[in-house]
């Protein structure tokens, strides 16, 4: 394997972790402002969650941008050009939605508006992200001698964009929502198990259906990416079962406890489900970082760089596991804490 190949591999590996625990943690302050005073508790689940592990969210999305502006600097100046308008719109949508959240527990007086900035932000900061996938297919950047600008009018005008964002979101609620019913369920909450139970039930074949329909419907533009996707089909074939075994768990029955359907092992699959997907669109996507002017070859970092880099993330991530592994024992394991009232 390539020094390039490799440092792809480990960007890829940080968009999926982001794009998990981004789509539970954005979905989950969605579902906090809609439930927020629903008798089955289920805005309180949501923002029991939520209220220890945005920060932890926040530390994958550092990492991933350091990850991308250190192996490929040349691709963080392509992207970081063209997508400066939509870039600096979600810096600005994560302060407010973190200062908030910080305020918000200190002064009682900032806890509705809080709900609220964190259910709209959880809706706009993933459509301005994925916004990255179409931009990348090519089509959408003029490039003038060594002057490279975002094509804006083309771009809003074009519907894979909102089928991608379409898709974005419902796969973010699809994700948050199975993960509210385990928590629901662990924190012995039955009826807000089953109304996250039943949201998942409504989402997942909407989400399969928004992937279906911007794959068909994909730009023009596009076309070679839609042909390498074709060859890397069996990825999205174990990605269909994966999905259809996840979404038969629903209704499975559960040993001692009330109620229909298993949503961690549901979640688990759907994860894995996605993971098979993004494998496969990785592949399709290689080598290119912007089509069809940039590849990973070219925006590559130099070797000495890469080399301090990885050794970075290692000692990095050496300290940083166990401190995970803390945080998950104490609000993600822990019954005192999951069945408070």
């Amino acid at each position: 394997m390539s020094e390039e190949v490799l440092a792809i591999l480990i960007m890829w590996s940080f968009i999926f972790v982001y794009s998990i625990f981004g789509s539970i943690d954005f979905g989950a302050g969605f579902w906090a402002m809609v439930y927020n005073n629903h008798k089955t508790m289920a805005g309180k689940i949501a923002n029991r969650f939520l209220s220890p592990t945005w920060e932890i969210t926040n530390t994958f999305l550092v990492l991933l941008v350091v990850a991308f502006v250190g192996f490929f600097p040349k691709g963080a100046y392509t992207l970081g050009t063209v997508m400066l308008v939509p870039v600096s719109l979600i810096l600005f949508f994560l302060a407010i939605r973190s200062a908030f959240m910080v305020f918000s527990y200190s002064v009682q007086g900032y806890r509705k508006t809080m709900f609220f900035i964190s259910g709209i932000s959880g809706l706009l900061i993933p459509s301005l992200l994925i916004a990255v996938l179409p931009i990348s297919q090519g089509g959408f950047i003029s490039v003038d001698g060594e002057i490279q600008s975002l094509l804006l009018g083309k771009l809003f005008s074009s519907p894979t964009l909102y089928l991608y964002v379409l898709f974005g979101l419902t796969s973010e609620l699809y994700l948050s929502s199975l993960f509210l019913a385990d928590y629901s369920r662990v924190s012995n909450r039955e009826d807000a198990y089953r109304l996250y139970r039943g949201n998942a039930i409504l989402l997942g074949p909407l989400t399969l259906l928004s992937a279906l329909f911007t794959l068909l419907f994909m730009a023009p533009e596009a076309g070679w990416l839609v042909d390498n996707l074709m060859d890397q089909k069996i990825w999205f074939i174990l990605s269909l079962i994966a999905f259809c075994i996840a979404y038969a768990s629903l209704w499975w029955p559960k040993q001692n406890r009330p109620g229909i359907g298993r949503p961690r092992f549901t979640l688990l699959a759907t994860v894995l489900q996605y993971g098979l997907a993004s494998v496969g669109y990785g592949m399709a996507h290689l080598p290119y970082i912007v089509y069809p002017d940039l590849t990973i070859y070219e925006a590559f970092t130099a070797t000495e760089t890469f080399y301090s880099l990885m050794i970075m993330y290692i000692v990095g991530l050496a300290i940083l596991t166990p401190g995970f592994y803390v945080f998950w024992r104490l609000f993600l394991k822990d019954k005192r804490y999951l069945q408070q009232d």
